[in-house]
């Protein structure tokens, strides 16, 4: 992840790693209210988050917090994880372990603490780096206590304060105070916070001070939102901020992309060569898109993704003559190459920075900032935009995808930057169309001709394992996929079809061994041979997350079982269709002579609703999963 963008979740992950505490070193388990305990594995005992900022490029974080973990299921929240690179540094580290009566039982040593780079399998050289520590005690429950001071010598990361740090996490009690210069202006935005920050005033300096106590475990909800949404949170930062020798404002979106097109300004100029190459792909086309084609193809073909994150450099793109040297770059670096190319051949484009998390389909927009982890690249026109991945070495022009695809997105411009949300792919993009022969013989054994076609977003993840994986790997996947008993694997293809919105068909031969279940002169078996839902969602009148689906899909199935001779329907599943806010369900059986069809179809709308129409999802679930496993009975003659 390009380290420019991840800077919104490093703040955020750095601000509640700077949560803090102070108050009684011992912590006995036995203080603990038997309400703090209920349904949780950790209790935050004391936190406090201190933020203390001198002036623009000089900040002072100060990170204490007790947690009792109470069972081996919260034991990965004794972890210490901190990163720290030129931007930021980390001035100390302490920490203790008590046992379940508040005694000592290990203070923290400073050789006990991992110092290891923070390089991944896609970067090529980065100075962040990661302090890492872990009190390992397996006596439950027990106490750990830490305090981190850290400087940063920058005022663009904003500052989030999350006191619950999972669903399974109850809080006795967090504070955030945040003191500033009093000409320093500050702006915050808060969730599910009761009330307005404390203000105090004291030597020419702000304290504003945030503080919540007793907060009780969630309850685990499926399709939920942002979790910051759901629980108390806090985001604070300055309104005019400096990095280095560049300063910016985050009183609006217009003025926060100001800020990163200075940033990444001038980055443009090409290699002789490059021109020249640009030039003779698109001279002789005729349209726009026949030459944004072309040379996103030409960048396909020609570099690859390698991420370089070296100071500011982590925020900032290498220059076009970088990647048109090295051959690589990270997302900044190849969608400022894209840009380059463009402009070279007369067409004009805008860097994008998005969130690409599967879970972040939504922004704070209310608070501009770095809440994104990737950058992309826009075209626009009079008519239409084009979206370009410029990471992607399989997706065609245009294609965003399940990745950064519906979702909103900062436009970079000179002057007018602005919020614009990406491509959403809808129903009709985003299909799974199956067709299946299936002959049954008089043992129950089944061997099956499966042909499927995956558009859009469903095609997504097979796209990019058949471009990753070996075959041996695929069938290994493969076989851990497929819901059936015992099986096995005559043949597998996939093909790739060329169509402007990503298609691919897959061609499985299947041998599954007693598919059906022989008893007599009757046989039994499930109809739905490979897409049977395995959702089954527990009823909760006490729901208080909204229900959110990231995408619309359709998947349709039809199966024709050849029939073993002698045997006919005796009992066959009744037609079901189910129609409502979240989709549509249809399942029917038709025979012909010794052909019995399966016709199966599922519509799931995206969207966000309420949580009282959590028992309708429900509803829905249960009747498709029903469904899904009724059986046929054969009868022989």
């Amino acid at each position: 992840m390009c380290k420019l963008l991840s800077i919104g979740i490093a703040a955020g992950l750095l601000a509640v790693t700077l949560h803090a505490t102070a108050g009684d070193p011992e912590y006995p388990v036995s203080a603990i209210a038997a309400a703090m305990k209920e349904n949780a594995h950790v209790v935050k005992r004391l936190e406090e988050v201190s933020v203390k900022i001198n002036d623009a490029q000089d900040v002072r974080y100060t990170h204490r917090y007790v947690k009792t973990i109470l069972d081996e299921a919260g034991a990965d929240d004794a972890e210490m994880i901190e990163q720290y690179d030129k931007l930021r540094e980390i001035r100390s580290i302490s920490g203790t372990l008590y046992d379940a009566e508040g005694k000592v039982i290990k203070r923290l040593k400073q050789s006990d603490i991992r110092d290891v780079s923070a390089v991944d399998g896609s970067s090529l050289m980065t100075d962040a780096r990661v302090k890492i520590h872990r009190f390992y005690n397996v006596v439950y429950p027990y106490t750990i206590e830490y305090t981190i001071e850290m400087k940063f010598n920058n005022t663009l990361m904003s500052t989030s304060w999350q006191p619950q740090d999972d669903v399974d996490c109850t809080v006795e009690q967090s504070k955030l105070t945040v003191e500033a210069p009093a000409a320093f202006e500050l702006r915050y935005q808060e969730y599910l916070y009761n009330g307005q920050p404390v203000v105090t005033e004291a030597k020419g300096a702000k304290v504003y001070t945030w503080e919540v106590k007793q907060l009780a475990a969630l309850k685990d909800e499926p399709y939920p939102i942002e979790f910051y949404r759901r629980t108390p949170s806090v985001f604070v930062g300055a309104v005019n901020f400096e990095l280095e020798d560049y300063k910016g404002s985050r009183r609006s979106w217009k003025d926060f992309g100001s800020f990163v097109y200075k940033l990444n300004e001038g980055r443009t100029t090409l290699p002789d060569n490059i021109k020249t190459k640009v030039h003779e792909l698109t001279d002789n086309l005729k349209t726009r898109n026949e030459k944004i084609s072309a040379l996103y193809k030409f960048l396909q073909q020609n570099t690859r993704y390698i991420s370089v994150q070296l100071g500011i450099g982590g925020w900032q793109a290498y220059d076009a003559t970088y990647v048109a040297t090295k051959g690589y770059g990270d997302c900044k670096a190849l969608s400022n190459y894209m840009k380059s190319l463009l402009q070279e051949a007369g067409i004009s484009s805008n860097l994008v920075l998005i969130n690409g998390s599967p879970n972040r389909r939504t922004i704070r927009e209310d608070f501009p900032s770095l809440q994104f982890n990737h950058m992309i690249l826009c075209v626009p026109d009079v008519k239409d935009t084009t979206w370009l991945e410029c990471t992607s070495h399989i997706d065609p022009a245009g294609y965003l995808g399940s990745y950064t695809g519906g979702r909103p997105a900062l436009v970079i411009d000179e002057k007018e930057s602005k919020l614009a949300f990406t491509p959403v792919y809808g129903m009709d993009a985003n299909l799974q169309t199956r067709s299946i022969t299936a002959t049954v013989d008089s043992t129950g054994n089944v061997s099956a001709a499966v042909v499927t076609r995956f558009t859009g977003e469903q095609q997504d993840e097979l796209n990019m394992k058949t471009h990753a994986l070996s075959r041996e790997k695929l069938l290994e996947l493969l076989h851990k996929e497929l819901d059936l008993s015992s099986y096995d694997i005559s043949d597998y293809q996939f093909r790739e079809l060329g169509t402007p919105i990503p298609s691919m068909e897959e061609k499985i031969g299947i041998n599954a061994h007693n598919y059906a279940t022989v008893t007599g002169k009757r046989m039994f078996f499930l109809p739905n041979l490979l897409s049977r839902n395995g959702q089954k969602l527990e009823e909760d009148t006490l729901r208080r997350s909204p229900v959110r689906f990231n995408y619309a899909y359709r998947d349709i199935d039809t199966v024709h079982f050849i029939l073993p001779a002698g045997y006919k329907p005796e009992s066959l599943p009744a037609p079901v269709a189910i129609s409502g806010k979240f989709g549509t369900y249809t399942a029917s059986i038709l025979v012909n002579g010794n052909t019995l069809s399966y016709i199966r179809k599922m519509e799931r709308k995206a969207g966000s609703f309420p949580p009282t129409d959590y028992p309708e999802l429900v509803k829905f679930y249960t009747t498709i999963y029903k469904s899904d496993r009724s059986r046929i009975v054969l009868v022989k003659n």
